[in-house]
C-alpha cells in the first residue's frame, strides 16, 4: 500500500485514512452508507437495499438522501469509485484497504498453512481489531453484521489457540485463555484449550478442578453432561497420556486440505465386530504391492451404513492428515436420479481447489486430474449410497495410500471381484446394541422402569437404527408417556411399507404409520407434502411456499417432524428425508385431493422459477428478461440482492430446479419451463453445464410452440443453437439458429435478428470462419441501430467487426471499427464493451508495431476488468500484455507480467496453461530478443 493511499477502518469505528491522516467523512448516517459499501466491496448493492440498510424502518420516501451522500463521499475519497452497476451502487476498491476484508482473507490463507503461518496469519488479523465493529452506529443491518464479525473474531481467536497449543506455547498463553474462560464458562472448546495447557505446564490439579467446574456449570445451567471430546480429554489427564505431551505441528499446506465428512452421528452403538473389520482392512495398505484400500458396506434402507462409515471415519481422523472427501451418490434416491460419476468428480476436484474453467469435459480426464491430486496422499474417500459399481469406480483413486468407503444396498459384486474391495455386509443391531441406543438417547433409568415394554421396542423395531431413532424420538417427544402406551401403539399399527429388497424382517412400516399417526393435523399435511418435492433436499423457504406456511410457522412444522427422526436439518435451513421416510411421505401425499397435491407443486414451480429468475438478474444485469406471467399470491419468491447470494442460492438449489423441470413439462406448464430454462442460463454456462443447458431449452423451445409465443420461440431455438455451439455440434447449432432467423424476419422482430446474428457470429468464429463472422456482426450491428436503445449492442457488434478483420491481417479496417465502437462504449457507459474494445485496439496496435499504444490500451482495458471482477478476462489482457512488452525490449516488465499470469494459473490449477508459460519464461531467460508477433 502505497503511503498516500486511502485506507479503511470498520474495527473501532467508521473511519478513513489518507497517508495515515484521518478523513472527515460525515456524519453518522454518511458514514453508515459507506460502511454498507465497504463490507459490500466491489460488488453491486441495489438502492433499495442501500436505503433498507442505511434507514431500516424510517427510510426517507424518496432516494434524494442516497445521492447526496453517496455524491458527499466521491468528493471526501477522490482516490475511489462508487460506481453504478444496473439499479445499484458498487464501491471499487483494493479489498486489502479495509481492515475487515484484510482480517478475512487472512484467517482464509490460515485455514491452509501450517501451523506457524496459520498463528502468525491470525495474530496480523487479530491486531486489525481496535474495538467493536461500527462503533457508534445503531443500526439493525450494521448490528447483524458486527454480530456475525464477533462470531468471526471469536472463532478466529480460538483457532490461533490451538495453533499456539500445538507449537509448545502453553505457558504464553495461559492468561489469554483464562480469561476466555472467564467470559464464556460454558464453551467446552475454552475448556479444553485451558485444560491442556494447565496439564502441560504441570498444573494437572488446576486442569481437573477446572473440568469439574465446567461439568458443574454445564449441568446446573443446560441441563447436560460434557460433550465426549471433554469427556476424553479429561479421562487422558487423569491417566497422564503420554499424547498429550507430544507437540509435532503440522507441514505446510501447499493445497486444500478437505474436510468433507457430515457431522458424527450422536446415537451410534454397538457394530464393535464391523468397526475392528473396518479398521483391520486399513492395515492392509501395509501388506506388499498393496492397492486402494477400498471397503464396501452393504445392506438394506436404514440399517445403518452411512452412520457406521460416518462413526468409523470421524474415530480414525489422526489416518487421513491430508483430508476426507464426502459424497452422497444418490443410488436409490427416490427421486431416480442417481449422481454421475463426473458430477461427482466436479465436487471433488472444485474441493480441491481446481478452478471451474480448469476441469476437463471429458469424464477420462476428470478422473485423471482428480487421482492426479490425491496421488501419495493419505486420504479417506466415502462414497454413501451407491447404485452400483459403475458409479463407484471412476470415483476410485489409484493410489494405495487412500482409502476408500463405499455404502450401497447393492452388494457391488463386480467392485469385489475386480478390484478388490473388501465387503462388509451388514446386518440389524443386536438385542443388546439396540438396548444400548435406546438407553443413549432415553437413559437407563427410564428402560430399567419397564423392560418389558422395552423388549417390544426393540422387536417391534427390529434391530434397524432409522427405527429405534424414530422410536426414542417420539419417547423423548412425550416424557411423560410410559413406554408400554408407545410399545402398545407401535405394535397394533396396520398401515406397511415393504422395504426394497421386501425382506419383512426389516419392514419400518409399522414404526413409520405410528409415527406419522402421531403427528397433528398439520405436521401430517406437512410431512405429505414434503414428499411431494423433488430434489434431495428443500429449503426452508421452498418448504414455506410449497405448504402456504410462513418461513416462521413451517420452521416450527419442520422442528417437530425433525424431533420424531421424520426430516433431518443437515445443513441450517436445509431439510431432507431418509429416502424410505419419503417413500412413506409420498405414499401418504396420495391421500391428499390431486387437485392439493398439483397445486402446492405448481406454488412450488412458480417460486423456484421467479427466484431462478431474481437471481439471474443479479449475474447479467444488463439482459432484459421478462417476468412472462405473475405468479399466484400463495406464491414468495427470494429477493436476491448481490451477485454472491445469487451465486450461491444456485448452487444450492440447482438439483432441485433440474427436477422440478421434468415436472413442468409432465404437467404442461409452459410458462414455468420457459423461465426455469432462462432463469439458469448464465449459471447453466459459468459451470459449464451445456448438456444441461441444451436439453432446458429443448423443453423450453417445445413450451414456445405450445404456447402460440413466436418470440420465445424465436429466443428459444436462438439459445438451443447458442447451447449446442459451445458443445461443439456446429451443425445442429446453425440448424437451430437458422429456424431462430427465419421466425423472427417473418416477425420483423430486429432485436431478436441481431441476437441471432450475434450467436451465429460466435458459431462462425469457434468453427474457424472468420469471414463469415464478420458477415453476421455487420448484420447484427444493422439491426441493432433499428432497436431503440440499441446503441450499446450496436457498439459491441461493432468492435467484433473490427476484431475479425484484425484476425484476417486487415488492421486499418479494424482500427476504425474499433476506435469507433469505443466511444460508442464509452457514450453510453459500457465499462465492459469499453475493456473489450481496448483489447481489440491494443492487439492492432500491437500488429502495427505501435507497442507502446497497445501497452497502453492493454493497461487501460486490465483496470476496467479488474475493477468489474472479471479474472478471466484480465487474464486474456496480461497474456496480450507481456508480448507487447517483450516486442519493446522491456525484459524485466515482460517477465513481471508472465510471472503473474502463471501464479494465477497456478492458484486456479490450470496445468497446462501454467506449462506454458513456464515455457515462454524458459525461452526468455535463454534468448531474450525480442519477438514483435503474437
Amino acid at each position: 500500500m502505497s503511503a498516500d493511499s486511502i485506507e479503511f477502518r470498520l474495527f473501532g469505528g467508521i473511519e478513513a485514512y489518507r497517508a495515515g491522516q484521518p478523513v472527515d467523512i460525515g456524519h453518522a448516517r454518511q458514514q453508515c452508507v459507506l460502511a454498507v459499501l465497504l463490507v459490500e466491496a466491489n460488488t453491486a448493492v441495489s438502492a433499495d437495499e442501500l436505503i433498507d440498510r442505511v434507514w431500516g424502518g424510517a427510510a426517507p420516501s424518496g432516494k434524494g438522501s442516497l445521492y447526496s451522500y453517496l455524491t458527499r463521499l466521491r468528493r471526501a475519497l477522490p482516490e475511489i469509485s462508487i460506481v453504478r452497476r444496473g439499479s445499484g451502487y458498487s464501491l471499487v476498491v483494493d479489498p486489502d484497504t479495509i481492515d475487515l476484508h484484510v482480517f478475512r482473507r487472512l484467517s482464509r490463507t490460515a485455514h491452509e498453512a501450517d501451523d506457524a503461518t496459520a498463528e502468525h496469519l491470525l495474530g496480523e488479523g487479530l491486531a486489525l481489531w481496535r474495538g467493536e465493529p461500527f462503533a457508534g452506529q445503531d443500526n439493525p443491518w450494521l448490528n447483524s453484521v458486527r454480530a456475525v464479525l464477533d462470531t468471526e473474531r471469536s472463532s478466529a481467536e480460538l483457532d490461533r489457540a490451538d495453533h499456539q497449543l500445538r507449537l509448545g506455547r502453553h505457558n504464553e498463553i495461559l492468561p489469554t485463555l483464562a480469561t476466555f474462560a472467564g467470559k464464556r464458562p460454558l464453551d467446552e472448546r475454552v475448556a479444553g484449550q485451558l485444560m491442556l495447557a494447565l496439564y502441560r505446564a504441570g498444573r494437572q490439579a488446576d486442569a481437573l478442578n477446572h473440568y469439574q467446574r465446567t461439568r458443574t456449570q454445564l449441568a446446573d445451567e443446560l441441563g447436560i453432561d460434557p460433550s465426549p471430546a471433554l469427556r476424553d480429554l479429561h479421562q487422558q489427564i487423569l491417566t497422564a497420556d503420554p499424547k498429550l505431551t507430544t507437540v509435532a505441528p503440522e507441514p505446510a499446506a501447499t493445497s486444500p486440505v478437505p474436510r468433507q465428512l457430515p457431522a458424527a452421528p450422536r446415537s451410534f452403538s454397538g457394530r464393535m465386530r464391523e468397526l475392528d473389520s473396518l479398521t483391520s482392512v486399513l492395515d492392509l495398505e501395509a501388506m506388499p504391492n498393496a492397492t486402494v484400500v477400498i471397503s464396501a458396506i452393504g445392506g438394506t434402507g436404514g440399517i445403518g451404513k452411512t452412520w457406521l462409515a460416518l462413526h468409523w471415519a470421524h474415530q480414525n481422523l489422526d489416518r487421513f492428515p491430508d483430508g476426507q472427501l464426502f459424497v452422497n451418490l444418490r443410488g436409490f434416491d427416490p427421486s431416480g436420479k442417481p449422481t454421475a460419476p463426473s458430477d461427482a468428480i466436479r465436487g471433488f476436484l472444485d474441493t480441491l481447489g481446481v478452478e471451474p474453467s480448469a476441469i476437463p469435459t471429458a469424464l477420462d480426464a476428470q478422473t485423471a486430474l482428480y487421482r492426479s491430486l490425491i496421488a501419495d496422499k493419505r486420504m479417506l474417500i466415502v462414497l454413501d449410497n451407491a447404485a452400483d459399481p459403475t458409479q463407484v469406480i471412476p470415483l476410485l483413486p489409484g493410489s494405495p495410500t487412500c482409502t476408500v468407503i463405499v455404502t450401497s444396498r447393492d452388494r457391488l459384486v463386480n467392485l469385489v471381484n475386480a478390484h478388490g474391495a473388501q465387503p462388509l455386509p451388514l446386518d440389524a443391531l443386536t438385542e443388546t446394541e439396540a438396548r444400548t441406543l435406546l438407553a443413549s438417547r432415553l437413559g437407563a433409568e427410564r428402560l430399567a422402569r419397564e423392560p418389558e415394554a422395552v423388549n417390544d421396542l426393540i422387536t417391534s423395531c427390529a434391530g434397524l437404527p432409522l427405527a429405534l431413532s424414530i422410536v426414542a424420538g417420539r419417547a423423548l417427544e412425550h416424557p411423560d408417556f410410559p413406554l408400554s402406551e408407545l410399545a402398545e401403539e407401535l405394535h397394533d399399527t396396520e398401515n406397511r411399507l415393504a422395504t426394497l429388497d421386501e425382506d419383512p424382517s426389516t419392514s419400518v412400516s409399522s414404526v413409520l404409520s405410528w409415527s406419522y399417526a402421531a403427528l397433528t393435523q398439520e405436521q401430517a399435511r406437512v410431512f405429505s407434502l414434503i414428499g411431494l418435492a423433488p430434489g434431495p433436499d428443500i429449503s426452508l423457504a421452498a418448504a414455506a411456499n410449497l405448504t402456504g406456511r410462513t418461513e416462521n410457522r413451517i420452521r416450527a412444522e419442520l422442528r417437530a417432524l425433525e424431533r420424531v427422526s421424520l426430516v433431518q436439518q443437515q445443513v441450517p435451513g436445509r431439510y431432507r428425508m431418509h429416502d424410505l421416510v419419503r417413500l412413506y411421505a409420498l405414499h401418504k401425499a396420495r391421500s391428499l385431493p390431486t387437485e392439493t397435491g398439483d397445486a402446492a407443486l405448481r406454488v412450488l414451480a412458480d417460486f423456484y422459477a421467479h427466484t431462478a429468475l431474481a437471481a439471474d438478474r443479479q449475474l447479467a444485469p444488463a439482459r432484459k428478461l421478462a417476468d412472462l406471467y405473475t405468479p399466484s399470491a400463495d406464491c414468495h419468491p427470494l429477493p436476491i440482492s448481490d451477485v454472491t447470494t445469487a451465486r450461491d442460492w444456485f448452487s444450492a438449489e440447482y438439483d432441485c430446479l433440474s427436477l422440478i423441470l421434468p415436472i413442468a413439462v409432465e404437467r404442461r406448464w409452459h410458462e414455468v419451463v420457459w423461465l426455469l430454462a432462462a432463469g439458469l442460463i448464465n449459471f447453466r454456462w459459468r459451470q459449464g453445464k451445456d448438456d444441461d443447458d441444451a436439453a432446458a431449452w429443448h423443453a423450453a423451445l417445445t413450451a414456445a410452440r405450445n404456447l402460440g409465443n413466436r418470440d420465445l420461440e424465436c429466443s428459444a431455438s436462438r439459445r438451443l443453437g447458442h447451447a449446442y455451439s459451445r458443445a461443439g455440434r456446429f451443425d445442429e447449432a446453425v440448424h437451430h439458429l437458422q429456424e431462430s432467423l427465419e421466425l423472427c424476419e417473418q416477425d420483423d422482430n430486429p432485436a431478436e435478428q441481431a441476437h441471432t446474428h450475434m450467436a451465429m457470429m460466435q458459431n462462425c468464429e469457434r468453427s474457424g470462419d472468420h469471414q463469415q463472422a464478420i458477415h453476421h456482426a455487420r448484420q447484427a450491428r444493422v439491426l441493432y441501430l433499428r432497436v431503440p436503445g440499441g446503441e450499446v449492442w450496436a457498439g459491441q457488434s461493432l468492435n467484433a467487426i473490427g476484431w475479425f478483420h484484425a484476425v484476417l491481417g486487415q488492421y486499418e479496417e479494424g482500427r476504425i471499427a474499433c476506435e469507433a465502437a469505443l466511444e460508442v462504449t464509452r457514450a453510453h457507459y459500457d465499462p465492459e464493451g469499453q475493456a473489450d474494445c481496448l483489447d481489440s485496439l491494443g492487439y492492432i496496435a500491437h500488429h502495427g508495431g505501435q507497442y507502446e499504444l497497445a501497452v497502453s490500451r492493454y493497461q487501460e482495458a486490465l483496470a476496467i476488468f479488474r475493477g468489474l471482477g472479471h479474472v478471466e478476462s484480465a487474464l486474456l489482457i496480461l497474456e496480450h500484455l507481456w508480448q507487447s512488452h517483450l516486442a519493446m525490449g522491456d525484459l524485466d516488465r515482460t517477465r513481471a507480467v508472465l510471472n503473474e499470469v502463471l501464479r494465477t494459473y497456478q492458484e486456479r490449477r490450470r496445468t497446462a496453461d501454467a506449462e506454458r508459460i513456464r515455457a515462454e519464461l524458459a525461452k526468455l531467460d535463454a534468448n531474450p530478443v525480442p519477438q514483435p508477433g503474437f
